[in-house]
């Protein structure tokens, strides 16, 4: 399907990003990664089938952001699909959360995908590309132990938005993913960090957490990235400038 295609996942070297990097490589797709581990990324890149890339670089800044888009585009000399999958941001009860936490939270995921996105965007233009930021649920549903992943994703999903008006004069679908509970490092990172703010072991929170959402299984990144292919496929270019939750129906509201 992504024949002669080149696609950018940052967040690559693992979880999301690395599943959704599989999936456009088994569809054809040349794939350039970006993460900060240089390891992990040579791992991911060697597992891929086809031609890949990868640059390691701390997304958090702009240095960084500029380095790798740059990198990516000496290598393919073009890029038709961005996948902004990078992001890690912590939960804590607030006020005790401390402020750096916060600021953190935006540097990679917020100004990592406007920055990756500026950067590449002249080679979207050229390619009538398209861009799939991965957000997340808490930009719908806020919480109270993680404010910071519903501030940082709120803030994505409205610039994701103004993006797709963006994308309408210059040719570029923009589009954006709501993932519920998908089982990653992250969610792991998530529930260990719920239990001991509850007090529990971390054992029962996966089931406590299914039984909240109402949901009748976790995600798997596989189930994100299918969605993500469809995305970027032809059939799915009248779909623009939408989020769109794949959360197994954890999202109860119709917005």
């Amino acid at each position: 399907m992504f024949d002669g295609k080149v696609a950018f996942v940052s967040g690559g070297s693992k979880g999301i990003g690395l599943a959704v990097a599989r999936k456009l490589a088994g569809e054809g797709a040349r794939v350039f990664l970006a993460a900060s581990n240089t390891e992990r990324l040579q791992a991911a890149a060697d597992s891929l089938p086809g031609e890949a890339g990868f640059h390691a670089a701390d997304l958090r800044s702009l240095v960084g952001c500029e380095a790798a888009a740059g990198a990516a585009l000496d290598k393919f000399g073009r890029c038709d699909i961005l996948i902004n999958a990078a992001g890690a941001t912590k939960g804590g009860i607030f006020p005790d959360q401390p402020d750096e936490e916060m600021v953190d939270g935006f540097a990679l995921k917020f100004h990592g995908a406007v920055r990756l996105s500026r950067a590449l965007w002249p080679a979207l233009k050229a390619a009538n590309g398209t861009v799939i930021n991965i957000v997340g649920g808490f930009a719908r549903t806020p919480a109270a132990d993680f404010m910071v992943g519903g501030a940082v994703n709120a803030a994505l999903a409205n610039f994701s938005k103004a993006l797709a008006d963006k994308g309408l004069q210059d040719d570029v679908n923009v589009n954006w993913i709501h993932p519920g509970l998908t089982v990653t490092e992250r969610l792991e990172g998530i529930f260990a960090d719920r239990a001991a703010q509850q007090g529990k072991t971390r054992d029962p929170i996966d089931v406590e957490s299914i039984a909240a959402e109402g949901i009748r299984r976790l995600g798997q990144p596989e189930d994100v990235a299918g969605l993500v292919a469809f995305l970027c496929s032809p059939a799915a270019r009248h779909i623009h400038g939408t989020g769109i939750a794949c959360d197994g129906g954890g999202a109860k509201g119709y917005y």
